[in-house]
């Protein structure tokens, strides 16, 4: 495939209208003409409300000021997530995993020497929040906004509404020069050879293009439906199949700047603050609990009445075997999900659109071009599975079935049992994540944070003496605030975004 002269998208919401900004700004100005095909009558899920730092570089590639898409989509900013309840070890029992920073490259070496001290037996300072300044930043309701004379540039996500999301870009992509059509697609057309031919209406109309983009969902219309490729489950992985929301006001101190993640007996509760509204719903497993029952625990949690209003979801974990075969590339729900855990499902959206852009403008389309981009695709999906399977299996609770079995379960990929090996018997993380080559998915930093966080060290531990002592807490408590006193609130920030709305 050369660069395509036309592309069809199937499926709107944020991660088809996201494609197609990007394949718009990228192709269009050299005459590539993209179509979006939405339907009216089919709805989008739009739980998604939090992302990684990816996001913004999204829209500053676009020239996307935060005062305009922000305040139109009720958007707070994001410095990370705060873990609270996945383990009962004494001064363990919540912990923050920062967004990288620039910052961090001041304190994560002393980090990671404790760890290593802590984990080979000395008793030394080694939970990550005491050395991260956006711990400090989400502690404080503090904005992630760097200060014009503070030289360090600090890494952030967003919280937002899916919905208004994805209709501003469709305003965008519009804008641009993107046809917006609505209609419900009855049946997809192949040629001789198998490739897409085109996309046809429930009314008759046809619609062809050079490429195809699969946006339609869980439904997967095009890259399972009519190519037949395969799905690959996690559920050997990844337990929790389902999920129950419901909003709650915002707290009377403003939005937070993180996402917290609260373990609950069958699986995890986020809440994700925005402007107007705060959004909660709990990701469980049908295996363990039912969805009355699940209803009835988010809400005790959320200090709700028990008749108030929620929505059930139906989550399918796991991945297609290729995200690019033939002439189609699929992309968000209908590629593949892993629970949003790490709120990354954006993030793959990014990563598969940039990555088939910059393969079809550098190299020639052949068999072993397409297995080199499909691997990359499935990579990171594993890395990301990988990594939310260790949440599970390095959590410290037992107190129900569920999560004795999730914290018991031995299907761990080669990968994730080298990791947990060279963590657990006090040798050099870093070196093993290196030695993989998996930190440009999660970092060793990411790593230490996790495992570290939730208090996986001996039990048993001795005074820290020589070495072992070396760093300085004081010295590591000072920097961290020092830097943190540079941020204003996060409250002043929202309301400046929107006075320059």
């Amino acid at each position: 495939m050369k660069r395509p002269a036309t592309i069809t998208i199937l499926g709107g919401g944020t991660a088809g209208w996201m494609a197609a900004c990007l394949f718009q700004h990228h192709w269009g100005p050299n005459g590539t003409k993209v179509t979006l095909i939405e339907s009216s009558d089919i709805g989008i899920i739009g739980v998604g409300e939090g992302s990684t730092p990816q996001l913004k570089a999204f829209f500053d590639d676009l020239g996307i000021a935060e005062a305009e898409w922000m305040p139109r989509c009720n958007a707070t900013y994001k410095t990370g997530i705060a873990f609270e309840g996945w383990s009962d070890r004494p001064g363990f029992e919540r912990y923050f995993h920062p967004f990288p920073t620039e910052l961090d490259g001041h304190t994560t070496p002393q980090f990671i020497f404790n760890a290593y001290a802590r984990r080979n037996g000395h008793d030394v300072v080694a939970h990550p929040d005491r050395f991260y300044v956006p711990a400090l930043l989400a502690r404080d309701h503090l904005a992630p906004l760097t200060p014009a004379n503070f030289p360090f540039f600090t890494s952030y996500g967003y919280h937002f509404d899916a919905h208004l999301v994805g209709a501003y870009l469709r305003e965008v992509a519009t804008s641009r020069g993107v046809t917006n059509l609505d209609a419900t697609i009855a049946e997809v057309a192949l040629t001789a050879r198998g490739d897409i031919e085109a996309l046809v209406t429930d009314d008759g109309r046809r619609f062809g293009a050079d490429l195809f983009v699969d946006a339609s969902g869980f439904r997967a219309v095009i890259i399972e439906g009519a190519l037949r490729e395969p799905h690959l489950p996690f559920a050997a992985n990844l337990f929790n199949d389902s999920a129950v929301v419901t909003p709650t006001p915002i707290a009377s101190e403003g939005p937070g700047v993180s996402t917290r993640a609260t373990a609950l007996g069958a699986g995890w509760a986020w809440h994700i603050p925005l402007t107007n509204r705060a959004g909660n719903g709990y990701v469980y497993s049908s295996r363990y609990i039912d969805p009355g029952a699940a209803a009835a625990e988010m809400l005790t949690h959320l200090g709700l009445p028990g008749d108030s209003e929620v929505r059930h979801l139906k989550m399918r974990v796991g991945r297609v075997e290729r995200s690019w075969v033939r002439n189609c590339l699929a992309i968000g729900l209908a590629q593949g999900f892993v629970e949003p855990l790490e709120a990354t499902a954006l993030h793959v959206v990014l990563a598969t659109v940039e990555r088939f852009v910059r393969t079809i403008d550098a190299e020639p389309d052949m068999p072993a071009t397409r297995e080199a981009f499909n691997a990359a695709i499935a990579r990171r999906y594993e890395g990301i599975r990988d990594y939310l399977v260790c949440h599970y299996r390095a959590a410290n609770r037992a107190d129900t079935d569920y999560w004795r079995d999730a914290t018991g379960h031995d299907h761990l990929s080669d990968s994730l049992k080298g990791l947990f090996s060279a963590w657990f018997t006090g040798a050099n993380v870093e070196e093993e994540v290196a030695r993989q080559g998996i930190d440009d998915i999660y970092t060793a930093i990411s790593w230490h944070c996790l495992l570290g966080g939730y208090g996986n060290y001996p039990a048993t531990l001795q005074p820290a003496t020589g070495a072992a002592a070396q760093v300085d807490m004081d010295r590591v408590d000072k920097f961290v605030t020092g830097c943190a006193s540079n941020y204003s609130p996060h409250r002043d920030a929202l309301a400046r975004l929107s006075a320059n709305a």
